[in-house]
């Protein structure tokens, strides 16, 4: 991974493909950050006992649980995890922010701004698909008011059309009758 893209360490498909959805957050693997930074995960992991007050909570950083991490071995197609014994831990936007002040080499460094900078443009991304959903609720909200109108509209030509054809049939004259005295 030497090899640089466009002034990039590592290409951001390679990123992004690093980033799952666990507990409805978007997070990082310990070891494919420690990858990416080029240090051992044990190495990363020890840096992050050494500053556990970076992580406080689980919005920064939590480690996954047994069911979480076969889900994600199944996700990857994947039979061992790099022989690890435990499951790994996991680090969320801002836990990867919290990385960058432990981690300072320059290429921690570079990698981690390039991360946030990926992070940014999916939440930007969420944000207009939002956005359009948002709209495309506007159109059919619209689109069923216009069904439910046209309903009425044709329902009184139904009526009209009725009428036309069996028009009232002609009445019978009440009241006196000169011709039958």
């Amino acid at each position: 991974m030497s090899g640089e893209t466009n002034g990039l360490l590592v290409p951001d498909e390679i990123v992004m493909n690093k980033i799952y959805h666990i507990r409805g957050m978007k997070v990082m693997i310990d070891s494919d950050l420690a990858e990416l930074y080029e240090v051992q995960t044990r190495n990363l992991n020890k840096a992050v006992s050494r500053n556990l007050k970076r992580f406080p909570d689980e919005d920064f950083m939590f480690q996954l649980t047994d069911e979480e991490f076969k889900n994600l071995m199944f996700q990857n197609g994947t039979s061992s995890w790099g022989g690890t014994r435990k499951a790994p831990k996991v680090f969320t936007e801002q836990g990867v922010a919290m990385l960058s002040g432990i981690l300072n080499s320059d290429r921690a460094i570079a990698v981690n701004i390039q991360i946030m900078r990926i992070f940014t443009r999916i939440r930007h991304m969420f944000m207009d698909n939002m956005e359009i959903r948002l709209e495309i609720e506007k159109i059919k909200n619209k689109l069923d008011n216009q069904d439910k109108n046209m309903e009425i509209v044709f329902r009184y030509l139904d009526v009209l059309l009725e009428k036309q054809e069996h028009p009232n049939p002609p009445r019978k004259r009440i009241g006196y009758k000169p011709d039958d005295l």
